[in-house]
């Protein structure tokens, strides 16, 4: 991993962190799909914030590495909101949108590591 990507990836965990992101994971996708490097998969507890949540890393990624993201979706109803920022997809659901969906399943191949258990 570039020490550019490591920085981003460990950035993006920080801002979550800073808006009390939960459940944090961060999926090692290299060999496993084309498109990018990581995910970065995180709960908010309600609507609202997730969307702090996603305002934290857009502000922080565009300040501190001057990056804006390819590609955001989900923003308007904020149950899961997707962020491409190429080398890293952040995912950030409501707890009930991730148990359906159930990335870290659906994607078990891929390594993880678990950024961040606080609720």
């Amino acid at each position: 991993m570039s020490v550019p990507e490591k920085k981003l990836l460990a950035d993006i965990v920080g801002y979550a962190e800073d808006r009390k992101a939960h459940d944090i994971v961060e999926l090692d996708m290299r060999g496993v799909v084309g498109y990018t490097d990581w995910f970065v998969i995180c709960s908010g507890n309600t609507d609202r914030q997730v969307k702090a949540i996603h305002d934290a890393i857009h502000e922080g990624c565009k300040r501190d590495h001057g990056l804006l993201p390819r590609r955001v979706d989900g923003v308007a109803q904020a149950q899961w909101v997707l962020m491409d920022y190429l080398d890293v997809i952040v995912h950030i659901f409501t707890p009930q949108t991730r148990d359906f969906y159930r990335l870290e399943q659906l994607w078990g191949e891929a390594p993880a590591r678990v950024a961040s258990q606080s609720a």
